[in-house]
Formats: structure tokens, C-alpha cells, sequence
């Protein structure tokens, strides 16, 4: 782990073998000021907390991590957009960002879904990618890593907490989706004793990345839903907050 930063309770700095310039954490859910069922870092501004204390978590997130820009936060849609974090001045609907130059803080918000951090083996780019099924099915990670303009081998990726299969019950309909694309997906799911299908978004991803040719893959071993006391997640508790994975390269002085 190459990281400046502190190990903390606080949040998961990413286990990988990224350059010593680039510099990556996904926060949990505690270190910040949110009550309630937002309890308490929680950085996102759409989820019904209270706006003074999302402001505040986020200046608390700036100033421990001491992040060298504010955040390029998206308003995320499950979709396949990725934009250039440098440009990004208000909150674009987009559901990854990459940056290839210093002090932009590439940043996407999870609470089930895979957050996917990627960087290549210089430490001239990096992304931050939301990926949920409807993202994965869609090449929300083709398009990132496509952004890069790197070859997949010179690309390393960690996979963030997410839902673990054994608690993430789906439909048909999100089976045949990945089906479409590649039959290897089957691979990814299980039946579900009641009905359905357990689905598996770490491996899910696994195949998408070595699809771009991306096989240096860390991470995946988190379960958001299972771990209550450390994240947040949707599919368990319905209104809640969500976990911030932020990636940023810093300048060869710094």
C-alpha cells in the first residue's frame, strides 16, 4: 500500500501497487456530523441529509485527506458518461470521471453499487468509476478505461466495497442483460433459493476489465450490505448515505 495517508477507521485506502504520486481512499460511514440514518460522513447531497451537514462533511473529507482541489462530484444516473474532472465545474450527470494531470480529484458516491478506481502504471491518469448493474451492463468501465487512453496492461484497477453476491438477489432481467453481452457472465450468478438470481458485480467487473485487457485487478473483498457498522448501504436500510472513492495524482514535488 503506497499511500501518505493515515490509516484510519475513517476510510479504506486501496491496497494496490498504484505509483507513489497517485493516491486513492473510499471513506466509511463514520468521521462526520450527518445523524440519523445518515449517520455520519455522509458527502452526498441528494439523499435527503440535512445540506448544512453534507457541506460539512465534505470540508471535514478536504481537510483530512487534504485533497489538493475540491471534489469533481457528479450526479450520477447509472449510465456510461465519462467526463474529464478538470472540466468539471458544476455537477455533470455522468457516472465516471478521469484525470490526467496533477490536483484534480477524480469522485464517485456509492452505497450497494461498485465503485471502481483505476490508474495506470505511470501515474499520469487515473479515474473514479460508479458501477452498478445497469452501468456494468451498459460499458460504463469500457468507457473508462477507453478515457485513459492507455493500453490495458499498463492499467491497474482496485474494486471498492460493494454489495457481495450472497446478499444481492436480482432478476431475469439483469441476468439476460450481461448474458447478452458475453456468456461468461453465467459464471457471475447463482440461483437464489427464492427465486432470482445472486449476482456477483465484483467478478462481473473482473470480466469487463479483462475484456479491455485490464488484469491487474485489486480489491473485492468488502460487502457493504453485511458490514453495517463501517458502510453504507441502500438495499438494507432504504434512505441512508452513501461512501465517497476519491483518486487524485499529486504533483512530483508534493
Amino acid at each position: 500500500m503506497r499511500s501518505n495517508m493515515s490509516v484510519s477507521e475513517d476510510w479504506v485506502v486501496p491496497d494496490w501497487p498504484a505509483p507513489a504520486c497517485v493516491h486513492a481512499v473510499t471513506t466509511t460511514r463514520q468521521g462526520g456530523v450527518s445523524q440519523g440514518a445518515f449517520s455520519s460522513m455522509n458527502p452526498a447531497d441528494h439523499v435527503g441529509d440535512d445540506p448544512e451537514a453534507v457541506a460539512a462533511n465534505r470540508a471535514r473529507l478536504q481537510q483530512l485527506l487534504a485533497l489538493p482541489a475540491r471534489p469533481a462530484w457528479l450526479q450520477q444516473v447509472h449510465g456510461i458518461t465519462v467526463v474529464d474532472a478538470k472540466s468539471v465545474t458544476e455537477t455533470p450527470q455522468a457516472d465516471a470521471a478521469y484525470a490526467c494531470s496533477p490536483g484534480v480529484v477524480c469522485t464517485v458516491l456509492t452505497a450497494d453499487c461498485l465503485p471502481l478506481l483505476l490508474c495506470d502504471r505511470e501515474g499520469e491518469c487515473v479515474a473514479a468509476v460508479h458501477a452498478g448493474w445497469r452501468g456494468l451492463a451498459a460499458g460504463v468501465i469500457e468507457q473508462a478505461v477507453r478515457a485513459l487512453s492507455r493500453p490495458g496492461e499498463s492499467v491497474l484497477a482496485w474494486l471498492g466495497p460493494a454489495i457481495s453476491p450472497a446478499a444481492y438477489r436480482v432478476g431475469d432481467e439483469v441476468r439476460d442483460a450481461f448474458m447478452a453481452h458475453d456468456r461468461r457472465a453465467a459464471a457471475a450468478f447463482r440461483p437464489a433459493t427464492e427465486g432470482g438470481w445472486h449476482a456477483d458485480l465484483y467478478q462481473l467487473a473482473r470480466q469487463r476489465l479483462e475484456d479491455c485487457g485490464v488484469t491487474h485487478v485489486y480489491g473485492g473483498g468488502h460487502c457493504s450490505y453485511g458490514e453495517a457498522g463501517r458502510f453504507f448501504s441502500y438495499r438494507r436500510d432504504g434512505a441512508c448515505g452513501r461512501m465517497a472513492s476519491l483518486i487524485w495524482i499529486t504533483a512530483p514535488d508534493n
